[in-house]
């Protein structure tokens, strides 16, 4: 496995006392690389959401479908930004089921997520590098300069359950414009994202308290803000729907807020 590691301006560092987002969702899914303070903001969060950790499991799911459809449509290169830490089936594993010479890239910048991802050595075609989710010029050209992609060929790119953690300041809709106007025509974005529904303001403000010391802040943005950010692509069907919802027909979780999910394609 190519990896690199970038320690400037990319690292957050490691603090096992800070709450992880990555490590916050890696014991919803039922995993074992958290700490305290993870379980703490975890548990605080499913006192806020007592359906968080079936929405979090919905996740994944809607994570295999789309990366499933993406591979056995031809698509043989990934790019799973803020990749979280590998939980089986990992993207890699899905991909290769359809595309056995894939090659996916994982960006982090959890350290935790980091040793996790680059412990995966013997998988040929697998590269971990160090990156913001919110620097997509830095993501990138660090991916380009890996040399893992060709970005001449379609890409399919994953914003599996992060966009919540990008501030409203720092322009969502830019940010993804800024990842797939370097994608080939055919390539492919797959974003998932918990939205606030129906929630009121002050259910608002209590999710968002819970990651108010977290590595990333969580931002409750609106269906239809999430729902703008996608209008310049061309969406698959069923559209812009729940995990539950996106090519299945699962009971929905009850609960705070509507987790939402899409792909899309680019042209």
């Amino acid at each position: 496995m190519s990896e690199e590691s970038v320690g400037e301006g990319g690292s957050m560092g490691f603090d096992p006392n800070v709450p992880s987002t990555a490590r916050v969702y890696d014991y919803l899914l039922g995993g074992k690389d958290n700490f305290a303070a993870d379980r703490v903001a975890a548990e605080g969060l499913l006192k806020v959401q007592p359906m968080t950790r079936d929405i979090a499991q919905a996740n994944r799911r809607f994570l295999v479908r789309a990366v499933s459809l993406l591979a056995e449509s031809g698509i043989r290169q990934f790019v799973d930004v803020g990749a979280g830490i590998p939980t089986s089936p990992n993207v890699h594993e899905i991909v290769r089921g359809h595309q056995p010479d894939a090659r996916i890239v994982y960006v982090d910048n959890d350290p935790v997520v980091l040793a996790h991802t680059r412990a995966l050595r013997a998988e040929t075609g697998v590269t971990a590098l160090e990156g913001d989710l919110r620097r997509p010029k830095e993501v990138l050209d660090r991916v380009e300069a890996s040399g893992a992609i060709d970005f001449s060929q379609p890409v399919g790119l994953l914003l599996i359950s992060v966009m919540h953690f990008v501030r409203r300041e720092e322009d969502p809709a830019a940010v993804i414009r800024a990842y797939t106007e370097r994608l080939a025509p055919g390539s492919h974005l797959a974003l998932s994202i918990a939205s606030s529904g129906d929630m009121q303001q002050e259910e608002i403000d209590r999710a968002e308290a819970v990651y108010a010391n977290a590595s990333s802040p969580l931002v409750m943005h609106t269906p239809a803000s999430v729902a703008d950010w996608l209008t310049p692509y061309s969406l698959l069907e069923p559209g812009l729907v729940t995990y539950f919802k996106w090519r299945a027909d699962e009971p929905e979780a009850g609960g705070l807020g509507t987790p939402l999910a899409a792909v899309a394609r680019v042209d």
